[in-house]
This record gives C-alpha cells, structure tokens and sequence, in this order.
C-alpha cells in the first residue's frame, strides 16, 4: 500500500523553559512497548484505587492494534494471512517483549532457521509440514535478514526472503530500509523534508543539532566539548556518546580525535536540561530525569497513536542517559480522558 514504517517509536523531551523537542526517531524496531503494557498491570494491581478514580486512558489493547496493523499489510484477498513474530532469538535483549508481544497476539514466535522460502513464498516449519507466512514483524535489523543480500555470516536471517518481498509476496513491518531515519545525521534534516514534501512546518521541534561534517560545526563542537552532547550517527541504546558537561577533560580529549578523524559519523548538541518526575530511591523520593517514547502505528488512512508511552528514567542522580542499557529504568505514563 506505498506504506513502509509501519510501527514507529519517537524519543521526546522537555525542556527547563517547558518547550517539547523531538529528540531522535526509531523507525526499524522500535523496542520498549512490553515495558508499558508491564508497567501498567503492576501499576494497577498496586494502586487499584487510583485507576478507579482517575480517568487513566488503558494501554492494554495496543496488541490488538498491532495485529490490525499488520493484517492490513496482507494482500485483501486472503481470508486468514498468517502473521509471525520474528526474533533473533533468546540471547537477545529484548527478546522478552518478542515472546510477549507475540503471544499477546496470538501469533507464532519464529528465529530464522524456522522459516525457509519454497515455491516462491516464505513458509513456516511446522509439525503439520510448510505452512505459507504473508506478514513478518521482524525485531531484527536489516543486515541479519538475509544472508544472500547482507551478511553472508549471518545465522539469524532467511536465505532468499528480500527477493520474496521484492515481488510482493510478503510484507516486512517496518520494512527494510527504515533505519536511514534512524541516523542521527538524518535527524537534522526533518524539518527541511517536512516543508519540501509537505509544506508545513514540524509541530515540535528538533534539538539545535551540529554536523560535524561541516567544517565551522565541527571548529565549534571541538572548542566546546565540555558544553555539548556528542552523539555517533548509527548508534543507539546511549553508546558511541560523550555528554560534555559530566565528562572529564582525559574524557574529552580521549575522544576529540575520534570526531576530527570521522567527521560524518558524529552529531553534537547542546545539553537539554530535560525535566524531571519523582522517582522512589532507596526508600526515599528523588528527581530523576526522564524522556517519553509514545508509539505509533500507521495504517492505510488511519494514524494510531497509543494513548501512553515509554517514559524512561535515568536512575543515577543527576544523569541525563535515559537507556536501559546505561542503567536506566522505565515508569508508567498516563493519559488522562478530559
């Protein structure tokens, strides 16, 4: 249907002066949402009353928005398409919301090696012989999807699958290629794609961003490290990254010539004093930091946004990285019915 971001997770962040800015864009798997779901089931078993008498929006309905997501990627003539879940596995890290989201779908959960292309289609390994997949939900990046087209050493992927989703045969969610928006440098240009394709312009704004690969941006980020946030372009989960105003001068001068040495891959910005929320501590209750992830799910005409999000939190004082995978939690975020 022309639509190729299907589900799309955007990282947003307050401010002190109170503005609201789009802090980067996860459009290939965008990851998180069992923590929502999770947090709110222990949130109102918890606090039982609180949801009684707050007009607290539910959360839990977003698999079933899901699956409508993704049998809308099915050719309409097929009566029952078959959906999957594809993961790369249980060493993986998120493969706990794999498994979960998947079973809150009542779809299958498959790893490559039960999948193969036969008679021109995906089809799954199953104990009643091949049975034919016509919509993956893939929470692996693209380079693993096919070792015939990307990396020929990978293990998790399907031999032949993009030459099947070439002809139409089957349709990926997101689909491969989505990553681009993903790039950190690619990031900054947003708003300028907004007024090109649609005269508009962007609703919430991008944090004030320096490419390093121009020349006066990169004498700025060099000169003033110690008040910038610097970013890789193709990382995420908070690596690859120096926040100047925490960081120690060997700190900075450790990675100064890995910007003057790959101007591209690096992206600076000033350091957001995003706002905090109270969070219990050892007992006691503390500000911490936090950002807010709502997810989205694109349809045809129609745009869900779920009536939630992932707010994450960073649990050491005073820090300002968010991602768990530096440390950092999550919390319930509620959306109130007027």
């Amino acid at each position: 249907g022309g639509i190729w971001c299907h589900i799309t997770g955007t990282d947003l962040v307050r401010d002190k002066d109170g503005q609201w800015y789009v802090l980067e864009d996860n459009l290939r798997v965008p990851s998180g949402i069992s923590y929502v779901l999770e947090n709110r089931r222990v949130m109102k078993s918890t606090f039982p009353d609180i949801f009684q008498t707050m007009n607290v929006k539910p959360v839990d309905d977003y698999p079933s928005h899901l699956l409508e997501t993704l049998l809308n990627l099915a050719p309409a003539q097929l009566p029952n398409p078959t959906v999957v879940v594809l993961t790369p596995g249980t060493y993986n890290s998120a493969y706990f919301e794999h498994s979960f989201i998947a079973q809150q779908m009542g779809v299958e959960l498959v790893e490559g090696r039960d999948l193969v292309v036969f008679d021109g289609y995906l089809q799954m390994k199953t104990t009643k012989g091949l049975r034919r997949v016509d919509v993956v939900y893939r929470r692996l990046d693209d380079d693993f999807l096919d070792p015939a087209v990307f990396r020929p050493d990978s293990m998790l992927g399907v031999p032949g699958l993009l030459k099947v989703f070439q002809e139409g045969r089957v349709a990926l969610a997101n689909a491969p290629g989505t990553g681009v928006a993903d790039d950190k440098v690619i990031y900054a240009f947003v708003p300028d794609m907004i007024r090109y394709y649609l005269g508009e312009e962007a609703i919430l704004n991008n944090v004030p961003t320096y490419l390093c690969w121009r020349e006066k941006d990169l004498d700025y980020v060099l000169n003033n490290l110690d008040k910038l946030v610097v970013k890789a372009a193709n990382e995420s989960g908070g690596y690859g990254m120096l926040v100047g105003s925490q960081s120690t001068p060997e700190q900075r001068a450790e990675f100064a010539p890995r910007i003057a040495a790959n101007p591209r891959n690096y992206i600076a910005q000033p350091v957001l004093s995003l706002s905090r929320v109270p969070t219990l501590i050892d007992r006691e209750i503390e500000g911490r930091h936090v950002d807010l992830r709502p997810y989205i799910l694109h349809r045809g005409d129609e745009i869900y946004v779920h009536p939630g999000g992932l707010t994450r939190v960073a649990l050491k004082k005073g820090s300002l990285v968010v991602n768990s995978s530096q440390g950092g939690g999550s919390k319930d975020t509620w959306v109130l019915t007027k």
